[in-house]
């Protein structure tokens, strides 16, 4: 990718001014359609990706068949710990049509190792995705699909509120429910006034009722 395009991408998400030339040379600019598989668990990584728009998920299964999100990147790194690993744990799919960068994944690793600079800020983005993780983590160990709903709403939302733009359907997925358990859940929560949901031009608004019991 020529330096032109580099400036065009860094105007408009400037992490990626964090990116060394040394690595610019060798990224690939690629599109994904919806639904399309990046790659699959158990196979050896060999690009590490950056999303530029749209949605990329990473998604295991569980035992009764449900999709269970593991990582949600709208922008950024995915699938973080592929460097490191002789295989993929998951497989990535593309939620919505999107665009990536994809790095040879031993340059890579070369650029980190030879640049502190990148180096600290590719340790920063994990710090940031390990605290993420920690939430889902402490969230999929509860057994209730209504203390999931609102323990994502308190962590994820501001101050008890939070705005939903994707479907029911993937948020379902996020929180390792089917999306019939997801839609019990909703309605039971809000008859026993526990929250409030708003839908407006798509976005679901959620609100925690504070004084519940």
């Amino acid at each position: 990718m020529g330096e032109r395009d580099w400036e065009a991408l860094t105007g408009a998400q400037s992490d990626l001014a964090a990116v060394p030339p040394a690595l610019r040379q060798s990224a690939e600019h690629m599109a994904a359609g919806a639904g399309q598989t990046l790659f699959r668990i158990a196979t050896r990584p060999a690009k590490i990706f950056w999303v530029l728009d749209g949605e990329i998920r990473l998604v295991r299964r569980s035992r009764n068949g449900a999709e269970i999100v593991l990582q949600r990147t709208s922008s950024g790194f995915v699938a973080e710990a592929s460097l490191n690993s002789p295989r993929y744990h998951c497989d990535a799919v593309a939620g919505v049509q999107s665009r990536l960068l994809a790095f040879p994944i031993e340059r890579f690793r070369q650029v980190l190792a030879e640049d502190e600079k990148f180096r600290a800020f590719w340790m920063g983005r994990l710090a940031r995705e390990v605290h993420v993780l920690r939430s889902q983590c402490e969230r999929l160990a509860l057994h209730g699909a209504a203390e999931r709903i609102e323990h994502y709403i308190e962590s994820e939302g501001d101050n008890g509120r939070l705005e939903l733009s994707r479907t029911r359907k993937a948020w379902a997925g996020e929180l390792g429910l089917t999306h019939e358990a997801l839609y019990r859940a909703l309605s039971g929560l809000q008859r026993a006034g526990r929250i409030a949901a708003v839908e407006k031009d798509g976005v679901l608004v959620l609100t925690m009722r504070r004084g519940r019991t």
